[in-house]
């Protein structure tokens, strides 16, 4: 069933300055970023730490918390008591800590109620020389403990190159980071809980970054899985159609290369876009790189015409 009323929600993106963040954000985007390592731009949010609002139209200027509290039926009524998904872009210049996640049951009992984070990455970019942090090479808990208490990262740690579409699973419990000259867009949980194991012994302010080994290591699963598990190429598939990457406890995520008019149907309880290449129009729309808007629930057939890329996602209710 169609809802008229319920029109598309553009959102007004949040970026975050960081230690290995870049400026092409600013300069191959089309964004006002604050300034140089501007690292992420947290795209669709609600999260206290970066609450998007939305741009224009009848909730112009509304936060996405706000929204989602006093207007649920544009979200089909999930019953969640918060927004359950944070669409980022990441530009990293350097190398971001290796770290790990907690699960739901963790972040509940250790982080005040707060999500844990099940995140993807999709390769929007990346350089001959860029590669990722997927897990690690300590078959016991005894070893991975032995192991980071003595430093030993070249031997732990499984480093891995990627290319341009390439689509990456980070479940809770595995170690990873992200590499130099990386563009990507992370879909997540809702959360910004993160266990720093290694900073590669860099100084902020002339000191170290807090680490959290002690969390880190209790949430780090041993052993780990084989890569094959984590990464699944995507540059071959088919255009003008929802080819489905993943689809996990929490979000379903897809792609979708536009070359001639297509009309999909949006039948989950809401659905996120972000535009990552190309423009064109959706029901008229003009839409273009670097767009975010969520199509709220009811919100029936999309029709898109132009020569762009979008990647969808939907929260698993």
């Amino acid at each position: 069933m169609n809802y008229p009323e319920h029109s598309i929600l553009f959102i007004n993106p949040v970026f975050k300055q960081m230690l290995w963040g870049g400026n092409r954000l600013g300069e191959d985007w089309p964004y006002q970023i604050p300034g140089d390592n501007t690292g992420e731009c947290w795209a669709i949010s609600a999260h206290p730490n970066g609450d998007c609002t939305v741009k224009g139209g009848k909730y112009d200027g509304y936060t996405l918390s706000e929204l989602w509290e006093k207007e649920p039926d544009l979200f089909g009524n999930t019953g969640l008591d918060r927004f359950p998904l944070l669409v980022k872009i990441i530009d990293a210049q350097g190398y971001s800590s290796i770290q790990v996640h907690p699960d739901d049951a963790y972040a509940k009992e250790h982080e005040n109620g707060s999500f844990g984070k099940m995140e993807c990455w999709y390769v929007l970019d990346s350089k001959e020389e860029s590669s990722l942090v997927v897990g690690h090479n300590a078959g016991t808990r005894e070893e991975l403990r032995e192991m980071v208490h003595k430093g030993e990262w070249k031997d732990l740690i499984r480093e891995v190159h990627v290319e341009k579409d390439d689509f990456i699973q980070i479940e809770p419990g595995t170690i990873h980071t992200f590499g130099g000259g990386l563009m990507i867009l992370e879909i997540q949980q809702n959360s910004d809980i993160t266990y720093r194991v290694y900073d590669f012994d860099r100084l902020t302010n002339g000191k170290p970054r807090e680490l959290h080994l002690d969390k880190a290591l209790e949430m780090i699963t041993v052993p780990a899985k084989p890569l094959e598990d984590y990464i699944k190429k995507t540059g071959v598939m088919p255009e003008n159609v929802m080819n489905l990457l993943i689809e996990c406890e929490y979000y379903r995520v897809w792609k979708l290369d536009v070359t001639k008019p297509v009309t999909i149907k949006q039948d989950q309880s809401f659905m996120l876009m972000s535009v990552t290449r190309g423009e064109g129009t959706l029901n008229g729309n003009e839409i273009k790189k670097g767009d975010h808007f969520i199509l709220p629930y009811g919100y029936g057939d999309v029709n898109l015409q132009g020569d762009m890329q979008l990647i969808a996602s939907a929260c698993n209710v």
